[in-house]
């Protein structure tokens, strides 16, 4: 981690962190007492091999999923204390995602798919689509169809979905597992750009660049914090 980098308050505290799940007549473990903080403009890279884990991770921290044990404070909230509608809610107005097939809606055009988070939160927001769009270079493409779109112009709109909100939190899951490495490298320097602009971001990644990116990584290896 670059010390020069200042950070102020915590915005995710998780203490003993534990998920398992039933499988056949078994129970598998696929988080055990993971514990760590990230502070507001942190960018963290969370890395490991396959089934370590981060996944697994990265759902708790979307409130996409409950931890078996342990405790998740989010933003300042305790997730454990929350209601389902309560957790959607702060998903949904704090928390922006990106994955790695990207999750846009076939019908609906560039502009549709980006505000979509916003329309249902109730508080559609033009002037914010804009600076998106601009800020993803896609404007020209505002009335494209995702099928019309390149790979890197998918992600580029998934990442503006994710910020429409205004999000304290983004999150992605191998945001560029499914690009060559120069479209690759076009997110990468988005991700840098937004974190530069104060933007708390935590990626799970197999990209060496990408993990290099970040101001520090959390390895995940059989469940564990390496």
């Amino acid at each position: 981690m670059n010390d020069s980098v200042q950070f102020d308050r915590v915005v995710i505290s998780a203490v003993g962190l534990t998920k398992t799940y039933p499988r056949g007549g078994e129970e598998v473990c696929a988080l055990n007492d993971v514990s760590f903080e990230v502070r507001r403009g942190e960018f963290v890279a969370i890395v490991g091999p396959s089934g370590a884990g981060k996944t697994t991770l990265l759902n708790l921290l979307g409130c996409m999923d409950a931890p078996t044990s342990g405790s998740l404070d989010l933003l300042g909230r305790p997730v454990q204390g929350l209601t389902d509608r309560e957790r959607t809610r702060l998903r949904r107005e704090q928390i922006g995602f990106v994955f790695q097939h990207f999750g846009l809606l076939p019908p609906l055009t560039v502009a549709e798919n980006v505000t979509l988070p916003a329309f249902f939160a109730g508080r559609p927001d033009v002037p914010r689509l804009e600076e998106l769009l601009k800020k993803v270079g896609l404007n020209h493409r505002r009335g494209h169809r995702p099928h019309e779109l390149s790979g890197g112009e998918m992600q580029r709109v998934a990442i503006a979905r994710a910020l429409i909100n205004r999000p304290g939190l983004l999150l992605a899951d191998e945001p560029t597992g499914n690009l060559d490495s120069t479209t690759g490298e076009t997110i990468i320097t988005l991700f840098k750009q937004l974190n530069q602009e104060g933007l708390t971001i935590i990626v799970v990644t197999h990209n060496e660049v990408l993990g290099q990116a970040a101001h520090r990584k959390l390895e995940l290896r059989d469940g564990r914090l390496a």
